[in-house]
C-alpha cells in the first residue's frame, strides 16, 4: 500500500508540473496572440473549452508520466533512462498531436508541438527530481 501511496503522490506532482507548464503556454497565447482568438460572443465559452481540453490531456498524461518515471529511475541515477523516459513520453504525445495532419506543408509547426511535449516532460522531471531529492516522493525500490 505504501508503494501505491508513492506511487498516486508522484503522479499528482506530475500532473500538477505539466498542468502549470501547459497552462502557462495557454495564457503566454491567448496574451501575447488576441487576435488568434474569435471576435465574439461565444469568445469566452471557446477559450474555457480551448483551455479545458489541453489541460485535462495534459493532467492525465503528466500523471501516467509521474507514476511510470517513479518506476524507471527507481534509486540508481543512470541519465540515460531520465533523459529516455522524457523523450519517450514526449515523442509519444507530440507525434500524437500531429497524427493526421500533412506533414510537408506544416514541418515547422509539427515539429514545435514536438519539443513543446518534451519540454513539458522534462519540467515534470526536473519537478519529480527535486521532489525525490527532498525525500517528498520516495524513489521505487
Amino acid at each position: 500500500m505504501a508503494e501505491r501511496i508513492e506511487s498516486v503522490k508522484a503522479g499528482v506532482v506530475g500532473a500538477g508540473s505539466f498542468v502549470l507548464a501547459e497552462l502557462g503556454v495557454v495564457l503566454f497565447k491567448t496574451l501575447v496572440f488576441p487576435s488568434l482568438q474569435e471576435q465574439s460572443s461565444q469568445t469566452t465559452v471557446a477559450l474555457n473549452l480551448e483551455w479545458l481540453l489541453p489541460i485535462a490531456i495534459g493532467a492525465v498524461s503528466g500523471f501516467l508520466f509521474g507514476v511510470t518515471y517513479r518506476y524507471i529511475i527507481r534509486d540508481d541515477h543512470n541519465s540515460h533512462l531520465n533523459d529516455g523516459a522524457v523523450l519517450a513520453f514526449g515523442l509519444v504525445r507530440g507525434l500524437a498531436l500531429i497524427e493526421g495532419k500533412p506533414v510537408l506543408s506544416e514541418l515547422l509547426l509539427l515539429s514545435f508541438l514536438i519539443f513543446q511535449s518534451i519540454i513539458y516532460f522534462a519540467i515534470a522531471r526536473s519537478v519529480l527530481d527535486l521532489a525525490i531529492a527532498r525525500k517528498l516522493i520516495k524513489p521505487f525500490l
